[in-house]
């Protein structure tokens, strides 16, 4: 017995076309009813939009891209890296060998370090030490106001110099390095197999948000080079220091030997002892001149391996004035103020 299909109703297939099509024709009868209306909101949404870009602040940024050139000491893998490389494999990252202070992920941490930036926004903002970068910051953003007029702080707070209430300080600068590091700052890799590194920021101020690129660059790449030469530069100072201290003490045994001779052409037969004297005199003298020329050595070669393993930072592109402006333009808010406010009329109207 067959089953009689008649009854059931009939269901046109999906057509993604025909859905497109049928919102057009549903948008296009709702714009045509609500002409007038749909007028008067665009010309609010274009006010609006214009008011909007002209009253959205003006932020500079500035970029800094740079490269780090490691010491030759410091290079790991070696063939091993250079195969794996042409096989598209990262054998430095494997290994560990290419795991640096600002290496990989690493520089995001180290640029964005909590101390680097409480460094960097105490140092002055201009000639006036007493003017800080953090008092600049307060200043445009209008926080130091904010903060004579909040119940528990209720007075004006300056970050150049140690505040009588260090703790209130401490939290107030605090809270504004994690403004810049949440909403402004940016540290981009662009290419994991490059050495290049992009530190931005943009701020309302466009000094203030150049000196900070470049002083927390510095900041950070001091701490580098210092992390990662300080076990050779203190081998090196102490080097120095003996093969000085061993220098002078040979100097004054060359002047004794020299008197010691000088004294044995007219000495007293009678005296003994006086070539004696002159034979430890020169003894002596050989003995410091080899220990000496050993430190000479022993100096030079920790100086080139200090010069070999030294990192090198080249700072590719600096920010020059006049800095990149971001803002919204008059057109842009404009066009933006209708889009959005039609869109959201013709939203409601459907929803109706």
């Amino acid at each position: 017995m067959q089953s009689d299909n008649s009854s059931y109703p009939y269901e046109a297939p999906f057509s993604f076309t025909n859905w497109i099509r049928d919102w057009a024709i549903k948008i296009f009868a709702i714009a045509k009813a609500k002409q007038k209306i749909l007028i008067l909101v665009a010309v609010v949404g274009a006010l609006l939009g214009l008011s909007y870009s002209y009253l959205k602040p003006v932020r500079y940024k500035s970029e800094i891209t740079f490269i780090v050139e490691e010491g030759k000491g410091m290079s790991g893998g070696g063939a091993l890296s250079s195969l794996g490389g042409s096989l598209g494999i990262d054998i430095a990252s494997i290994t560990g060998a290419g795991n640096t202070v600002l290496s990989g992920d690493n520089v995001l941490a180290l640029l964005k370090s909590n101390n680097f930036m409480s460094i960097c926004l105490k140092s002055p903002y201009g000639a006036d030490s007493n003017y800080s970068l953090a008092d600049k910051y307060a200043d445009v953003y209008k926080l130091r106001t904010s903060w004579e007029g909040n119940s528990k702080i209720g007075r004006l707070v300056y970050f150049a110099k140690p505040d009588k209430d260090l703790r209130l300080q401490d939290s107030l600068l605090k809270v504004i390095i994690k403004r810049i590091e949440e909403k402004e700052l940016g540290v981009d890799k662009p290419d994991k197999k490059l050495g290049f590194f992009k530190v931005n920021i943009n701020t309302k101020d466009e000094l203030l948000s150049k000196l900070i690129t470049e002083r927390i660059l510095k900041i950070a790449t001091d701490f580098y080079v210092k992390a990662k030469t300080s076990r050779l530069q203190k081998n090196v100072d102490r080097l120095q220091k003996r093969t000085d201290s061993i220098s002078f003490i040979l100097n004054k045994r060359t002047y004794s030997a020299t008197e010691d001779a000088r004294m044995l052409l007219n000495v007293n037969p009678a005296d003994i002892n006086a070539p004696v004297y002159s034979e430890i005199s020169q003894r002596d003298k050989m003995v410091l001149s080899t220990i000496y020329a050993e430190l000479m050595k022993n100096l030079e070669v920790s100086k080139a391996s200090l010069i070999q393993e030294t990192p090198t930072v080249q700072i590719v592109d600096s920010p020059v004035f006049p800095l990149e402006r971001e803002e919204v333009k008059w057109y842009t808010g404009l066009l933006m103020g209708i889009i959005l406010s039609l869109i959201i009329a013709i939203l409601y109207f459907m929803y109706k």
